[in-house]
């Protein structure tokens, strides 16, 4: 399917989603909407992704079967600055694919567009109605799980997840992947997004796929959500870590991020204290241990200084860490397989 994703004054820093989409799904795109870096090219930016043209909006964007919005602010919230963007899309007959809190297909004048010109709105961040809670049951699949967790949100779970997934999968590991948020969900094409859903059911909502999925794999790599340090995310990490039931952690951190994403003045504990608190949380529930680290080294310019850094990581951690995206995955790989 042919593409544009909306990143308006977020590409590619602020972008996790627009940059997941682009190196990760099937999805060909042929415009990324920034009115900051219109007419320059993905590639300017991002090395190692689909390279595609930068517009200032949909007006300038070729033909495609549909628009992606591709960043999330805090919040989840809709920017009324996006509407003619959307608007033009839907009067094109494009379909329109949104991970925003705000339900596209709930907006009177964006469904009437839709009904209209024959386009669909998918918002990804919308549950399904039939979830409940957990049951325990996640430990009774045949496949071993594999959840990441992180130091705060924004340092690279989702990408650890898939790079570590496609590592296996190179090795002939037969390797699910799980997605809970609308990043994963829009490169799969199923799951459930953790973190719109009822506070009841979200460890229910992660274990009904862990169960769908369990028994077709060897290997379940569930992608990780916020922090259980981060003051407004943490409840649905402690609901992705229960529901799954994990038999082993992947820590993610960011190289050089000091304090939490959004709350500045709160700084990072030391690793090492997450190796306990995650562990220790998991505990009652289901025995777990962080059996290897991921390391983001995006701000770091030079291979060898990044190479310092993860091991650096690994130090603190006590356990093999990389840059999956930089370097191969290999002792992270052995220690998880």
């Amino acid at each position: 399917m042919r593409v544009a994703i909306l990143a308006h004054e977020k590409f590619p820093d602020g972008a996790k989603t627009a940059l997941g989409l682009l190196r990760y799904s099937d999805y060909d795109v042929e415009a990324v909407l920034d009115r900051d870096t219109a007419g320059g090219r993905v590639a300017d930016y991002v090395a190692d992704v689909q390279d595609a043209p930068i517009v200032a909006g949909m007006d300038e964007a070729p033909e495609v079967d549909a628009l992606i919005v591709g960043i999330a602010p805090i919040g989840g919230g809709f920017d009324d600055s996006w509407r003619s963007d959307i608007r033009t899309a839907l009067e094109r007959g494009c379909d329109l694919i949104s991970g925003l809190h705000y339900f596209l297909e709930d907006d009177e004048e964006f469904a009437g567009l839709a009904a209209e010109h024959g386009g669909d709105i998918w918002d990804v961040r919308n549950p399904p109605t039939d979830l409940s809670v957990a049951d325990g049951v996640a430990d009774e699949v045949d496949a071993e799980v594999v959840l990441t967790v992180g130091t705060d949100c924004s340092v690279g779970k989702m990408t650890a997840t898939i790079e570590l997934l496609e590592a296996a999968r190179d090795r002939g590991v037969d390797a699910g992947f799980i997605p809970t948020g609308q990043t994963g969900i829009m490169i799969e094409g199923w799951g459930n997004p953790i973190d719109r859903v009822i506070s009841d059911f979200t460890a229910g909502a992660v274990e009904e796929m862990i169960v769908e999925r369990g028994d077709d794999y060897d290997y379940l790599f569930v992608e990780g959500q916020g922090s259980i340090v981060h003051p407004a995310y943490s409840a649905v990490t402690c609901g992705i870590l229960h529901g799954s039931m994990a038999d082993e952690l992947v820590l993610c951190h960011e190289a050089g991020r000091e304090a939490i994403h959004g709350y500045e003045d709160t700084a990072l504990p030391p690793v090492a204290e997450y190796v306990d608190l995650y562990e220790n949380l998991a505990r009652p529930v289901h025995e777990t241990e962080v059996v290897a680290g991921a390391l983001n080294t995006r701000s770091v310019e030079e291979d060898d200084a990044a190479r310092d850094a993860v091991a650096s990581f690994a130090d603190e951690l006590g356990a093999p860490a990389t840059d999956p995206v930089r370097f191969d995955a290999d002792d992270v790989l052995e220690a998880i397989l």
